[in-house]
């Protein structure tokens, strides 16, 4: 099995995970949660839900991206994460109104809750199960680089957070309870709710903001940048290299530039050259697709083309 295959495979079954922990913890949530009568763990299920939701889109895109490049798609599928990760964040934008929404309303109408330590119990349930997920799905996500899984991993992390915010809820209204009117103390469930609705909120923005900047084909971080450069710069024969652009889909990086050779060397050293730096940019950044355009390096060196020569004489007598 070559790598390519062999972390697709770990994508899907990393996936399939997520989806049945989801699928778990919305049915227990919401038994639970209807049955106490609380706002908070209510809002909690539908926020696994979400991620629910979210986990099958990031399964049938890392299933879609992962497909060869064909005649109609000849950059590959790679952008199917990208879209996952933007429809994912669209989703938690939604939930968080509602939410919002249903705390206003308890806020408004407090309701007992009965039962809370079958809430706090919930809650605890889920910090630990999702925890657990959401580390192996932020592990794979950083082993193949799958914008896709480390949004579904973000999700449940998000989970774990807001979670332990409910349970703590949960728990302040059953202690203080034990020595006061509890009727008192039902605003601190939908308080908690509306922060947790918050929290989703900051979460779908930065993953809004992370895959529109793939789909609109925004250059690589800077260090990777500077990383392509340093090791283009190093590879015998390379003399400069002009007009670097990057973009990314998926986990599928694309480098473009103009590397200036020695005009006298043959099309197989060139070609020799390309191959070793193709080589070198997926050794360190992973799944790289490079288009290099040579070029033959003449004497009235162009503005563009000086930053990046590795020839001192050449830099010299251009500066005469």
């Amino acid at each position: 099995m070559n790598t390519n295959s062999s972390a697709q495979g770990k994508k899907i079954k990393v996936v399939r995970l997520s989806v049945a922990s989801n699928a778990a913890l919305v049915v227990f949530k919401l038994i639970v949660g209807l049955s106490i009568g609380s706002v908070s763990v209510l809002s909690e299920a539908i926020h696994s839900g979400i991620d629910l939701t979210a986990a099958l889109i990031a399964y049938f895109s890392v299933h879609s991206s992962g497909k060869p490049a064909d005649r109609e798609h000849r950059y590959g599928h790679g952008k199917f994460e990208n879209i996952s990760g933007f429809l994912e964040a669209l989703l938690i934008f939604g939930a968080s109104a509602w939410i919002i929404y249903e705390a206003v309303i308890k806020l408004h109408h407090p309701r007992p809750i009965e039962m809370i330590g079958w809430g706090i119990l919930v809650m605890a349930v889920s910090s630990f199960i999702n925890m657990a997920v959401s580390t192996m799905l932020f592990k794979i996500g950083a082993d193949t680089d799958s914008v896709a899984i480390k949004a579904d991993a973000w999700h449940l992390r998000t989970d774990v957070y807001t979670s332990m915010g409910v349970m703590a809820g949960l728990a302040l209204i059953w202690f203080f309870g034990l020595f006061f009117d509890g009727h008192d103390l039902l605003w601190i469930d939908p308080v908690v709710a509306i922060f947790v609705a918050l929290l989703i909120v900051k979460a779908a923005y930065d993953l809004t903001m992370q895959s529109l900047g793939d789909l609109l084909d925004i250059s690589l971080p800077e260090e990777q940048d500077a990383e392509i450069a340093k090791t283009i710069k190093a590879q015998e024969g390379v003399i400069s290299f002009k007009n670097l652009r990057t973009r990314k889909a998926g986990a599928v990086k694309f480098v473009e530039f103009d590397m200036v050779v020695d005009g006298n060397i043959s099309v197989d050293a060139a070609h020799a050259i390309t191959d070793r730096i193709a080589a070198e940019l997926e050794r360190k950044l992973g799944s790289v697709y490079p288009t290099i355009h040579i070029e033959p390096c003449k004497l009235d060196c162009a503005e563009d083309c000086l930053p990046n020569c590795s020839s001192p004489s050449k830099k010299a007598a251009a500066n005469k």
